[in-house]
Protein backbone atom coordinates (compact mmCIF):
# COMPACT_ATOMS: atom_id res chain seq x y z
CA UNK A 1 0.00 0.00 0.00
CA UNK A 2 2.88 2.36 0.67
CA UNK A 3 4.59 4.11 -2.21
CA UNK A 4 8.29 4.58 -1.43
CA UNK A 5 8.84 6.34 -4.73
CA UNK A 6 9.67 9.62 -2.98
CA UNK A 7 12.76 9.92 -0.83
CA UNK A 8 13.78 12.94 1.20
CA UNK A 9 17.38 13.70 0.24
CA UNK A 10 17.87 15.63 3.48
CA UNK A 11 20.05 14.12 6.18
CA UNK A 12 18.56 13.59 9.62
CA UNK A 13 20.02 16.82 11.03
CA UNK A 14 18.91 18.85 8.00
CA UNK A 15 15.40 17.39 8.20
CA UNK A 16 15.21 18.52 11.84
CA UNK A 17 16.41 21.99 10.89
CA UNK A 18 13.56 22.34 8.41
CA UNK A 19 11.21 21.42 11.28
CA UNK A 20 12.80 24.03 13.56
CA UNK A 21 14.98 21.88 15.85
CA UNK A 22 18.63 21.03 16.41
CA UNK A 23 19.95 17.46 16.40
CA UNK A 24 20.90 16.95 20.10
CA UNK A 25 20.60 13.16 20.62
CA UNK A 26 22.75 10.16 19.76
CA UNK A 27 21.22 8.36 16.78
CA UNK A 28 22.23 4.89 17.94
CA UNK A 29 18.90 3.09 17.49
CA UNK A 30 18.59 0.80 14.45
CA UNK A 31 15.41 -0.32 12.71
CA UNK A 32 15.33 -3.55 14.72
CA UNK A 33 16.02 -1.81 18.03
CA UNK A 34 13.20 0.64 17.25
CA UNK A 35 10.89 -2.26 16.39
CA UNK A 36 11.93 -4.04 19.61
CA UNK A 37 11.03 -0.91 21.61
CA UNK A 38 7.52 -0.80 20.15
CA UNK A 39 7.05 -4.56 20.41
CA UNK A 40 8.05 -4.77 24.07
CA UNK A 41 5.73 -1.82 24.82
CA UNK A 42 2.86 -3.58 23.00
CA UNK A 43 3.91 -6.83 24.80
CA UNK A 44 1.56 -9.59 23.60
CA UNK A 45 2.72 -11.72 26.54
CA UNK A 46 1.47 -9.12 29.02
CA UNK A 47 -1.76 -8.52 27.10
CA UNK A 48 -2.69 -12.17 26.64
CA UNK A 49 -1.81 -13.18 30.20
CA UNK A 50 -3.74 -10.28 31.70
CA UNK A 51 -7.01 -10.82 29.79
CA UNK A 52 -7.06 -14.51 28.87
CA UNK A 53 -9.49 -15.60 31.61
CA UNK A 54 -11.73 -12.53 31.17
CA UNK A 55 -11.97 -13.03 27.39
CA UNK A 56 -12.95 -16.70 27.72
CA UNK A 57 -15.43 -16.09 30.52
CA UNK A 58 -17.22 -13.30 28.62
CA UNK A 59 -16.88 -14.38 24.98
CA UNK A 60 -15.75 -17.99 25.01
CA UNK A 61 -13.07 -19.34 22.65
CA UNK A 62 -14.34 -17.23 19.66
CA UNK A 63 -13.06 -14.14 21.52
CA UNK A 64 -9.70 -14.91 19.86
CA UNK A 65 -11.03 -13.25 16.70
CA UNK A 66 -10.86 -9.86 18.41
CA UNK A 67 -7.09 -10.11 18.04
CA UNK A 68 -7.57 -10.24 14.26
CA UNK A 69 -10.23 -7.50 14.15
CA UNK A 70 -8.37 -5.01 16.34
CA UNK A 71 -5.02 -5.85 14.74
CA UNK A 72 -6.43 -4.94 11.31
CA UNK A 73 -7.89 -1.68 12.61
CA UNK A 74 -4.72 -0.64 14.41
CA UNK A 75 -2.66 -1.48 11.32
CA UNK A 76 -4.64 1.20 9.48
CA UNK A 77 -3.92 3.64 12.31
CA UNK A 78 -0.21 2.77 12.10
CA UNK A 79 -0.23 3.57 8.36
CA UNK A 80 -1.67 7.03 9.10
CA UNK A 81 0.91 7.54 11.86
CA UNK A 82 3.62 6.37 9.45
CA UNK A 83 2.91 9.19 7.02
CA UNK A 84 2.88 11.73 9.83
CA UNK A 85 6.14 10.61 11.47
CA UNK A 86 7.81 10.36 8.08
CA UNK A 87 7.23 14.10 7.64
CA UNK A 88 7.77 14.89 11.35
CA UNK A 89 10.48 12.54 12.72
CA UNK A 90 10.72 14.37 16.06
CA UNK A 91 10.60 13.31 19.72
CA UNK A 92 7.28 12.98 21.49
CA UNK A 93 5.01 11.26 18.99
CA UNK A 94 1.37 12.11 19.71
CA UNK A 95 2.03 15.64 20.99
CA UNK A 96 4.14 17.11 18.18
CA UNK A 97 2.09 15.29 15.55
CA UNK A 98 -1.16 16.76 16.88
CA UNK A 99 0.41 20.23 17.21
CA UNK A 100 1.84 20.34 13.70
CA UNK A 101 -1.37 18.89 12.20
CA UNK A 102 -3.85 21.09 14.13
CA UNK A 103 -2.68 23.54 16.81
CA UNK A 104 -1.22 24.08 20.30
CA UNK A 105 -4.36 23.80 22.42
CA UNK A 106 -5.55 20.73 20.54
CA UNK A 107 -2.13 19.12 20.93
CA UNK A 108 -1.96 20.05 24.60
CA UNK A 109 -5.17 18.14 25.34
CA UNK A 110 -4.10 15.12 23.25
CA UNK A 111 -0.78 14.97 25.08
CA UNK A 112 -2.35 15.51 28.51
CA UNK A 113 -4.67 12.52 28.04
CA UNK A 114 -1.87 10.44 26.54
CA UNK A 115 0.66 11.23 29.29
CA UNK A 116 -1.72 10.13 32.05
CA UNK A 117 -2.75 7.02 30.15
CA UNK A 118 0.92 6.07 29.73
CA UNK A 119 1.83 6.78 33.37
CA UNK A 120 -1.07 4.68 34.65
CA UNK A 121 -0.11 1.92 32.20
CA UNK A 122 3.45 1.94 33.62
CA UNK A 123 2.03 1.41 37.09
CA UNK A 124 -0.33 -1.37 35.94
CA UNK A 125 2.35 -3.30 34.05
CA UNK A 126 4.75 -3.09 37.00
CA UNK A 127 1.97 -4.25 39.35
CA UNK A 128 1.16 -7.25 37.12
CA UNK A 129 4.86 -8.06 36.75
CA UNK A 130 5.28 -8.17 40.53
CA UNK A 131 3.00 -11.20 40.61
CA UNK A 132 5.35 -13.12 38.31
CA UNK A 133 8.33 -12.06 40.43
CA UNK A 134 6.73 -13.20 43.70
CA UNK A 135 5.86 -16.58 42.14
CA UNK A 136 9.41 -17.03 40.82
CA UNK A 137 11.04 -16.26 44.18
CA UNK A 138 8.46 -18.18 46.18
CA UNK A 139 7.25 -15.10 48.04
CA UNK A 140 3.80 -14.81 49.54
CA UNK A 141 1.68 -12.57 47.33
CA UNK A 142 0.81 -9.87 49.90
CA UNK A 143 0.22 -6.13 49.53
CA UNK A 144 3.68 -5.39 50.97
CA UNK A 145 5.42 -7.83 48.63
CA UNK A 146 3.55 -6.39 45.63
CA UNK A 147 4.56 -2.85 46.55
CA UNK A 148 8.28 -3.57 46.97
CA UNK A 149 8.51 -5.68 43.83
CA UNK A 150 6.59 -3.04 41.85
CA UNK A 151 8.92 -0.29 43.07
CA UNK A 152 11.90 -2.54 42.29
CA UNK A 153 10.78 -3.02 38.68
CA UNK A 154 10.26 0.73 38.27
CA UNK A 155 13.69 1.54 39.73
CA UNK A 156 15.60 -1.05 37.67
CA UNK A 157 13.93 0.23 34.50
CA UNK A 158 14.84 3.83 35.45
CA UNK A 159 18.52 2.96 36.01
CA UNK A 160 18.72 1.20 32.64
CA UNK A 161 17.04 4.14 30.90
CA UNK A 162 19.41 6.64 32.55
CA UNK A 163 22.40 4.73 31.18
CA UNK A 164 21.57 5.79 27.64
CA UNK A 165 19.87 4.82 24.41
CA UNK A 166 22.30 1.97 23.67
CA UNK A 167 21.32 0.12 26.85
CA UNK A 168 17.65 0.85 26.18
CA UNK A 169 18.06 -0.72 22.74
CA UNK A 170 19.95 -3.74 24.14
CA UNK A 171 17.38 -4.51 26.81
CA UNK A 172 14.57 -3.94 24.30
CA UNK A 173 16.15 -6.58 22.03
CA UNK A 174 16.48 -8.99 24.99
CA UNK A 175 12.85 -8.28 25.86
CA UNK A 176 11.89 -8.93 22.24
CA UNK A 177 13.61 -12.33 22.38
CA UNK A 178 11.87 -13.13 25.68
CA UNK A 179 8.51 -12.13 24.22
CA UNK A 180 9.02 -14.27 21.12
CA UNK A 181 10.02 -17.28 23.22
CA UNK A 182 7.20 -16.69 25.69
CA UNK A 183 4.44 -16.22 23.12
CA UNK A 184 5.40 -17.75 19.78
CA UNK A 185 7.75 -20.48 21.06
CA UNK A 186 5.50 -21.58 23.92
CA UNK A 187 2.39 -21.15 21.79
CA UNK A 188 3.76 -23.44 19.07
CA UNK A 189 4.84 -26.00 21.66
CA UNK A 190 1.36 -26.07 23.17
CA UNK A 191 -0.28 -26.24 19.74
CA UNK A 192 1.89 -29.10 18.47
CA UNK A 193 2.62 -31.23 21.53
CA UNK A 194 0.04 -30.41 24.19
CA UNK A 195 -3.19 -29.96 22.26
CA UNK A 196 -6.24 -31.25 24.13
CA UNK A 197 -8.95 -29.43 22.16
CA UNK A 198 -9.96 -29.44 18.50
CA UNK A 199 -9.40 -26.32 16.37
CA UNK A 200 -13.17 -26.12 15.89
CA UNK A 201 -13.37 -24.92 19.49
CA UNK A 202 -12.70 -21.38 18.23
CA UNK A 203 -16.21 -21.44 16.71
CA UNK A 204 -17.84 -22.96 19.81
CA UNK A 205 -19.42 -20.39 22.16
CA UNK A 206 -19.72 -22.98 24.95
CA UNK A 207 -22.95 -21.36 26.06
CA UNK A 208 -21.53 -18.04 27.27
CA UNK A 209 -24.48 -16.23 25.66
CA UNK A 210 -26.98 -17.92 27.99
CA UNK A 211 -30.50 -17.20 26.75
CA UNK A 212 -29.43 -14.05 24.91
CA UNK A 213 -27.61 -13.26 21.67
CA UNK A 214 -23.99 -14.33 21.28
CA UNK A 215 -23.26 -10.99 19.56
CA UNK A 216 -23.66 -9.25 22.92
CA UNK A 217 -21.24 -11.67 24.57
CA UNK A 218 -18.76 -11.34 21.70
CA UNK A 219 -18.80 -7.54 21.86
CA UNK A 220 -18.26 -7.77 25.61
CA UNK A 221 -15.00 -9.65 25.00
CA UNK A 222 -13.59 -6.88 22.74
CA UNK A 223 -11.14 -5.79 25.44
CA UNK A 224 -9.12 -8.94 24.66
CA UNK A 225 -7.92 -7.23 21.50
CA UNK A 226 -8.32 -3.55 22.36
CA UNK A 227 -6.00 -3.79 25.38
CA UNK A 228 -3.33 -5.50 23.31
CA UNK A 229 -2.72 -3.33 20.26
CA UNK A 230 -1.11 -0.12 21.40
CA UNK A 231 2.55 0.56 21.91
CA UNK A 232 3.53 0.79 18.25
CA UNK A 233 3.42 4.59 18.53
CA UNK A 234 6.39 4.37 20.94
CA UNK A 235 8.58 3.80 17.87
CA UNK A 236 7.96 7.45 17.00
CA UNK A 237 8.45 8.77 20.54
CA UNK A 238 12.24 8.28 20.22
CA UNK A 239 12.49 9.50 16.60
CA UNK A 240 15.51 11.74 17.21
CA UNK A 241 17.53 8.75 18.46
CA UNK A 242 16.91 6.64 15.34
CA UNK A 243 19.02 6.69 12.19
CA UNK A 244 16.98 7.57 9.09
CA UNK A 245 13.78 7.78 11.18
CA UNK A 246 11.56 9.11 8.39
CA UNK A 247 11.78 5.75 6.62
CA UNK A 248 12.57 3.32 9.43
CA UNK A 249 9.93 4.28 12.00
CA UNK A 250 6.88 3.65 9.75
CA UNK A 251 8.27 0.19 9.00
CA UNK A 252 8.94 -0.47 12.69
CA UNK A 253 5.36 0.49 13.56
CA UNK A 254 3.90 -1.87 10.99
CA UNK A 255 6.22 -4.70 12.08
CA UNK A 256 5.13 -4.15 15.68
CA UNK A 257 1.47 -4.63 14.76
CA UNK A 258 2.04 -7.61 12.45
CA UNK A 259 4.50 -9.56 14.61
CA UNK A 260 2.61 -8.64 17.78
CA UNK A 261 -0.67 -9.87 16.31
CA UNK A 262 0.77 -13.18 15.12
CA UNK A 263 2.48 -13.69 18.49
CA UNK A 264 -0.74 -13.01 20.40
CA UNK A 265 -2.67 -15.43 18.19
CA UNK A 266 -0.16 -18.24 18.78
CA UNK A 267 -0.15 -17.57 22.52
CA UNK A 268 -3.92 -17.29 22.99
CA UNK A 269 -4.62 -20.30 20.76
CA UNK A 270 -1.95 -22.38 22.49
CA UNK A 271 -3.41 -21.76 25.95
CA UNK A 272 -6.96 -22.53 24.77
CA UNK A 273 -6.03 -25.75 22.97
CA UNK A 274 -3.79 -26.99 25.82
CA UNK A 275 -6.26 -26.24 28.63
CA UNK A 276 -7.02 -29.52 30.44
CA UNK A 277 -10.46 -28.25 31.54
CA UNK A 278 -11.50 -25.52 29.14
CA UNK A 279 -15.15 -25.58 30.21
CA UNK A 280 -14.19 -24.76 33.78
CA UNK A 281 -12.27 -21.70 32.56
CA UNK A 282 -15.19 -20.54 30.38
CA UNK A 283 -17.58 -21.06 33.30
CA UNK A 284 -15.42 -18.77 35.44
CA UNK A 285 -14.39 -21.49 37.88
CA UNK A 286 -10.66 -20.76 37.35
CA UNK A 287 -9.87 -17.05 37.61
CA UNK A 288 -6.14 -17.47 36.82
CA UNK A 289 -5.88 -20.50 34.53
CA UNK A 290 -2.51 -19.94 32.82
CA UNK A 291 -0.30 -21.12 35.73
CA UNK A 292 -2.27 -24.37 35.88
CA UNK A 293 -1.95 -24.84 32.12
CA UNK A 294 1.82 -24.26 32.31
CA UNK A 295 2.19 -26.59 35.30
CA UNK A 296 0.31 -29.38 33.54
CA UNK A 297 2.18 -28.99 30.23
CA UNK A 298 5.69 -27.87 31.22
CA UNK A 299 6.06 -29.32 34.71
CA UNK A 300 7.40 -27.38 37.73
CA UNK A 301 10.82 -26.67 36.22
CA UNK A 302 9.41 -25.57 32.88
CA UNK A 303 6.89 -23.32 34.62
CA UNK A 304 9.74 -21.65 36.57
CA UNK A 305 11.70 -21.06 33.36
CA UNK A 306 8.63 -19.46 31.83
CA UNK A 307 8.39 -17.14 34.82
CA UNK A 308 11.95 -15.94 34.11
CA UNK A 309 10.97 -15.24 30.51
CA UNK A 310 7.80 -13.47 31.64
CA UNK A 311 9.60 -11.24 34.15
CA UNK A 312 12.13 -10.28 31.46
CA UNK A 313 9.26 -9.32 29.18
CA UNK A 314 7.53 -7.30 31.92
CA UNK A 315 10.75 -5.45 32.78
CA UNK A 316 11.35 -4.66 29.13
CA UNK A 317 7.75 -3.44 28.80
CA UNK A 318 8.16 -1.08 31.80
CA UNK A 319 11.48 0.09 30.33
CA UNK A 320 9.90 0.89 26.97
CA UNK A 321 6.94 2.65 28.59
CA UNK A 322 9.24 4.82 30.72
CA UNK A 323 11.33 5.72 27.68
CA UNK A 324 8.29 6.65 25.60
CA UNK A 325 6.69 8.67 28.42
CA UNK A 326 9.93 10.57 29.13
CA UNK A 327 10.37 11.54 25.46
CA UNK A 328 6.81 12.80 25.35
CA UNK A 329 7.38 14.84 28.52
CA UNK A 330 10.65 16.16 27.05
CA UNK A 331 8.96 17.15 23.79
CA UNK A 332 6.12 18.83 25.69
CA UNK A 333 8.58 20.70 27.94
CA UNK A 334 10.93 21.67 25.12
CA UNK A 335 8.11 23.74 23.68
CA UNK A 336 7.44 25.41 27.05
CA UNK A 337 4.05 23.74 27.49
CA UNK A 338 4.48 22.30 31.03
CA UNK A 339 5.26 23.71 34.49
CA UNK A 340 8.98 23.29 35.13
CA UNK A 341 9.61 22.99 31.40
CA UNK A 342 13.26 24.12 31.62
CA UNK A 343 14.04 21.36 34.13
CA UNK A 344 12.09 18.71 32.23
CA UNK A 345 13.67 19.55 28.88
CA UNK A 346 17.29 19.07 30.03
CA UNK A 347 19.34 16.39 28.25
CA UNK A 348 22.32 14.81 30.03
CA UNK A 349 25.75 15.46 28.51
CA UNK A 350 27.11 11.92 28.58
CA UNK A 351 24.23 9.52 27.99
CA UNK A 352 22.16 12.05 25.99
CA UNK A 353 18.83 11.17 27.62
CA UNK A 354 16.13 13.42 29.16
CA UNK A 355 17.04 12.35 32.71
CA UNK A 356 14.63 14.62 34.57
CA UNK A 357 11.71 13.54 32.42
CA UNK A 358 12.72 9.91 33.08
CA UNK A 359 12.70 10.55 36.84
CA UNK A 360 9.14 11.89 36.58
CA UNK A 361 8.11 8.86 34.45
CA UNK A 362 9.32 6.64 37.32
CA UNK A 363 8.28 8.71 40.34
CA UNK A 364 4.63 9.33 39.48
CA UNK A 365 3.90 5.62 38.80
CA UNK A 366 5.69 4.82 42.08
CA UNK A 367 3.38 7.25 43.93
CA UNK A 368 0.35 5.60 42.32
CA UNK A 369 1.73 2.20 43.39
CA UNK A 370 1.90 3.45 47.00
CA UNK A 371 -1.72 4.62 46.76
CA UNK A 372 -2.70 1.16 45.48
CA UNK A 373 -0.80 -0.36 48.42
CA UNK A 374 -2.84 1.82 50.81
CA UNK A 375 -6.09 0.82 49.09
CA UNK A 376 -5.94 -2.17 46.74
CA UNK A 377 -9.36 -1.28 45.34
CA UNK A 378 -7.79 1.76 43.64
CA UNK A 379 -5.91 -0.31 41.03
CA UNK A 380 -8.92 -0.83 38.80
CA UNK A 381 -10.23 2.77 39.00
CA UNK A 382 -6.84 4.32 38.21
CA UNK A 383 -6.22 1.97 35.28
CA UNK A 384 -9.76 1.75 33.88
CA UNK A 385 -9.48 4.86 31.72
CA UNK A 386 -5.96 4.04 30.42
CA UNK A 387 -6.98 2.04 27.35
CA UNK A 388 -9.73 4.50 26.39
CA UNK A 389 -7.33 7.40 27.00
CA UNK A 390 -4.79 5.89 24.62
CA UNK A 391 -7.43 5.43 21.92
CA UNK A 392 -8.73 8.99 22.39
CA UNK A 393 -5.21 10.40 21.93
CA UNK A 394 -4.62 8.18 18.88
CA UNK A 395 -7.81 9.27 17.19
CA UNK A 396 -7.10 12.93 17.86
CA UNK A 397 -4.05 12.50 15.60
CA UNK A 398 -6.03 10.50 13.01
CA UNK A 399 -8.73 13.21 12.96
CA UNK A 400 -6.15 16.00 12.68
CA UNK A 401 -4.48 14.15 9.79
CA UNK A 402 -7.82 13.80 7.96
CA UNK A 403 -8.54 17.50 8.51
CA UNK A 404 -5.22 18.46 6.92
CA UNK A 405 -5.81 16.13 3.96
CA UNK A 406 -9.16 17.79 3.30
CA UNK A 407 -7.33 21.17 3.36
CA UNK A 408 -4.91 19.87 0.72
CA UNK A 409 -2.02 18.30 2.67
CA UNK A 410 0.05 15.77 0.76
CA UNK A 411 2.55 14.12 3.15
CA UNK A 412 6.16 14.85 2.08
CA UNK A 413 8.04 12.12 3.94
CA UNK A 414 9.62 9.12 2.21
CA UNK A 415 6.78 6.90 3.45
CA UNK A 416 3.56 7.72 1.64
CA UNK A 417 0.23 6.01 1.00
CA UNK A 418 -0.24 8.09 -2.13
CA UNK A 419 -3.79 8.17 -3.45
CA UNK A 420 -4.84 5.57 -0.86
CA UNK A 421 -4.04 7.97 2.00
CA UNK A 422 -7.47 9.63 2.26
CA UNK A 423 -9.38 6.32 2.19
CA UNK A 424 -7.09 4.69 4.77
CA UNK A 425 -7.40 7.78 6.98
CA UNK A 426 -11.23 7.70 6.86
CA UNK A 427 -11.43 3.97 7.64
CA UNK A 428 -8.87 4.32 10.46
CA UNK A 429 -10.98 7.09 12.03
CA UNK A 430 -14.18 5.04 11.69
CA UNK A 431 -12.46 2.07 13.34
CA UNK A 432 -11.20 4.30 16.16
CA UNK A 433 -14.66 5.70 16.88
CA UNK A 434 -16.03 2.13 16.93
CA UNK A 435 -13.30 1.06 19.39
CA UNK A 436 -13.94 4.03 21.69
CA UNK A 437 -17.67 3.27 21.78
CA UNK A 438 -16.89 -0.31 22.80
CA UNK A 439 -14.52 0.85 25.52
CA UNK A 440 -16.81 3.56 26.87
CA UNK A 441 -20.05 1.56 26.95
CA UNK A 442 -21.16 1.38 30.61
CA UNK A 443 -21.37 -1.98 32.34
CA UNK A 444 -24.56 -3.64 33.56
CA UNK A 445 -23.65 -4.64 37.13
CA UNK A 446 -26.08 -2.14 38.67
CA UNK A 447 -23.32 -0.30 40.58
CA UNK A 448 -23.05 3.19 38.99
CA UNK A 449 -19.39 3.66 39.92
CA UNK A 450 -18.36 0.24 38.62
CA UNK A 451 -20.43 0.57 35.44
CA UNK A 452 -19.27 4.10 34.58
CA UNK A 453 -15.69 4.00 35.92
CA UNK A 454 -14.05 4.18 32.48
CA UNK A 455 -15.86 7.40 31.58
CA UNK A 456 -15.43 8.77 35.10
CA UNK A 457 -11.66 8.31 34.88
CA UNK A 458 -11.45 9.86 31.43
CA UNK A 459 -13.73 12.70 32.52
CA UNK A 460 -11.46 13.57 35.47
CA UNK A 461 -8.38 13.69 33.22
CA UNK A 462 -10.15 15.75 30.54
CA UNK A 463 -11.67 18.08 33.14
CA UNK A 464 -8.40 18.84 34.94
CA UNK A 465 -6.64 19.26 31.60
CA UNK A 466 -9.21 21.77 30.34
CA UNK A 467 -9.11 23.75 33.60
CA UNK A 468 -5.31 24.03 33.45
CA UNK A 469 -5.39 24.83 29.74
CA UNK A 470 -7.80 27.76 30.10
CA UNK A 471 -6.48 29.06 33.44
CA UNK A 472 -2.69 28.75 32.92
CA UNK A 473 -2.87 29.04 29.08
CA UNK A 474 0.25 26.91 28.43
CA UNK A 475 -0.39 27.29 24.71
CA UNK A 476 0.64 30.95 25.06
CA UNK A 477 3.97 29.97 26.69
CA UNK A 478 5.30 28.47 23.48
CA UNK A 479 6.15 29.81 20.07
CA UNK A 480 6.71 26.29 18.68
CA UNK A 481 5.33 25.92 15.14
CA UNK A 482 1.79 24.58 14.87
CA UNK A 483 -0.71 23.72 12.14
CA UNK A 484 1.98 23.87 9.47
CA UNK A 485 1.63 20.47 7.76
CA UNK A 486 1.05 21.89 4.27
CA UNK A 487 3.79 24.53 4.63
CA UNK A 488 6.36 22.01 5.94
CA UNK A 489 5.52 19.56 3.17
CA UNK A 490 6.23 22.29 0.62
CA UNK A 491 9.52 23.19 2.35
CA UNK A 492 10.69 19.57 2.46
CA UNK A 493 10.00 19.15 -1.24
CA UNK A 494 11.80 22.41 -1.97
CA UNK A 495 14.86 21.14 -0.05
CA UNK A 496 15.51 18.29 -2.41
CA UNK A 497 12.87 15.58 -2.44
CA UNK A 498 12.77 14.05 -5.89
CA UNK A 499 11.03 11.13 -7.54
CA UNK A 500 13.01 7.95 -8.14
CA UNK A 501 12.10 4.83 -10.09
CA UNK A 502 9.81 2.55 -8.10
CA UNK A 503 12.15 -0.43 -8.58
CA UNK A 504 15.10 1.51 -7.17
CA UNK A 505 13.06 2.69 -4.21
CA UNK A 506 11.82 -0.83 -3.49
CA UNK A 507 15.35 -2.25 -3.66
CA UNK A 508 16.61 0.50 -1.36
CA UNK A 509 13.85 -0.17 1.13
CA UNK A 510 14.67 -3.89 1.14
CA UNK A 511 18.32 -3.14 1.80
CA UNK A 512 17.39 -0.42 4.32
CA UNK A 513 19.73 2.00 2.53
CA UNK A 514 19.05 5.51 1.21
CA UNK A 515 18.29 5.81 -2.46
CA UNK A 516 21.23 7.32 -4.29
Amino acid sequence: MSEPAKRAELGDAQHLEVLGYQDSFNRSMSLWANFALGFTYLSPLVGVYSLFALALTVGGPPSIWWIVIVGAGQLLVSLVFGEVVSQYPIHGGIYPWARRLWGRRYAWMAAWVYIWAMIVTITAVAEYGSGFASSLFGLEHTADTTLWLTLGLLLVALLINLSGTKWLARIARIGLAAELVGVIGLGLYLLIFQRKQEFSVFFDTMGVEGDGSYLTAFVGAALAGLFLFYGFEACGDVAEEVENPARRIPRAMQLTILVGGVSALFSFAGYVLAAPDLRAIVAGEDADPIPAILESTLGPVGAKLFLVVAITAFLSCVLSLQAAASRLLFSFARDGMLPGHRWLSKVTEGSKVPANALIVACTVPAIIAVLVWLNADLLYPVTAFAVLGIYVAFQMVVLASLRQRIKGWKPAGPFSLGRWGLLVNIIALAYGVFAMILLATPGTSGDPVTDWIVLIGLGIVLGTGLVYLFVARPDRQSDAPAGDAIEVADRLRAHGTRAVPAAAATAAAAADEPVA
